[in-house]
């Protein structure tokens, strides 16, 4: 008989534009799916829509590629209904996916601490939240708001994920003493792979660069036009992802508007999961200088697609030079970013084919030498016997 694993998360699918969060729990579904019984308590829209999904049935379980899924619709009202599911869903382990989503973690917490649930173990995932530049976002709220959480002993008892030594250490860091029980199991890729044709690059060609994530500070697109606002070569910038942050896009449209007239930036909105290895396999670099991320799924769909990365050495995603398949940087150097362009547009064709060839052997002999299933399978399982 399969273990239940209850999972709280802000969204899930047919949603797309939470992006990582929502990746990694498909993702470990798809892998884990023969050894646990996941069942999912989520919103009924995506992330920043203000209307439900289409076809899909709140107030009751329903079944979404293999998965059982309970969506909630907005609105205090649907509290009460959160509370009886917590209370009366069979499962042997409650899994969170946030350390500061209201409704998806800490009403559970609160009624875990109250004592209005069966006991049962509890893992969170803080998904890269307590990283220095994640964290410093709006830090007047986040820091008084953890010192009560402790203070109310919310956080006593569970078991933390980190995805790398990278984000134990910030769980450490942030959490001390209550954070005792830190198990490292990284994200995990997706099973389904995808063909996709890769666009050949000619020197003479205006270098291609695609920027895809959330529109938010956290992900720091501002950067990135301020960057591109400083090269001497000609680029093509692809802007696709939601628009979380609808002030901070008025700030990164501005600085669009005042790029020099040889490069030339272009927004493209949200694009769906299916779409994103084309997408990439279609720039000659990807550019993410995010203020943290705890994996980064975007990054190994950008590697297995073949497109190098330019990324800040805030991931856990470092040592790209020596691999050969980009740069990690420090945001404390933007010219070091703008000199990076410079060089690889600076390429012949040949030499930039090289250089995708060798990102696709990176990513093929990454996959091969993981032992991150092995690392989540214990890290789940074990939990359930522990508890």
């Amino acid at each position: 008989m399969k273990h239940v694993i209850l999972v709280c998360i802000s969204n899930y699918l047919p949603g797309y534009k939470s992006g990582g969060p929502l990746r990694s729990i498909v993702n470990l579904v798809e892998h884990l799916r023969d050894d646990v019984d996941f069942r999912v308590i989520t919103a009924d829209r995506d992330l920043g829509d203000a209307i439900p999904y289409d076809n899909v049935p709140s107030g009751r379980w329903t079944e979404v590629e293999g998965v059982q899924v309970y969506y909630l619709p907005e609105g205090l009202g649907a509290l009460g209904t959160l509370y009886r599911l917590l209370r009366d869903t069979p499962c042997d382990m409650l899994y969170l996916n946030s350390v500061f989503a209201t409704r998806s973690t800490l009403v559970p917490l609160v009624v875990r601490r109250l004592g209005a649930m069966p006991r049962r173990k509890v893992i969170i995932a803080p998904r890269g939240e307590f990283s220095p530049g994640a964290l410093a976002l709006k830090s007047w709220k986040k820091r008084p708001f953890l010192a009560l959480a402790r203070v109310a002993g919310l956080y006593s008892g569970l078991t933390w994920q980190a995805s790398t030594d990278f984000e134990a250490d910030d769980i450490r860091r942030v959490m001390g003493r209550v954070a005792t029980d830190i198990h490292q199991a990284c994200d995990l890729p997706s099973l389904v792979v995808q063909t996709v044709k890769v666009r050949r690059r000619n020197a003479e060609d205006p270098l291609r660069i695609v920027f895809l994530s959330r529109i938010s500070p956290k992900k720091n697109l501002a950067f990135a036009l301020s960057c591109l606002s400083r090269v001497r070569v000609q680029v093509e910038f692809t802007i696709y992802g939601p628009v979380e942050d609808a002030a901070y896009w008025d700030e990164c449209e501005d600085l669009m508007q005042a790029l020099p007239d040889h490069v030339k930036a272009t927004y493209r909105g949200a694009v769906g999961p299916v779409q994103v290895p084309q997408v990439m396999a279609e720039h000659d670099l990807f550019f993410l200088p995010t203020l943290g991320e705890n994996y980064g799924h975007v990054l190994a769909e950008a590697i297995a697609s073949g497109t190098p990365v330019l990324v800040a050495d805030t991931t856990p995603w470092r040592g790209l030079e020596a691999l050969g398949v980009g740069r990690d940087l420090p945001l404390n150097d933007p010219q070091a970013f703008v000199e990076y362009i410079e060089a690889l547009s600076r390429l012949s064709a040949d030499d930039y084919a090289d250089l995708r060839a060798r990102v696709l052997d990176v990513d093929a002999h990454r996959k091969q030498e993981s032992q991150d299933i092995e690392r989540n399978r214990a890290l789940f399982l074990g939990a359930v016997q522990a508890g």
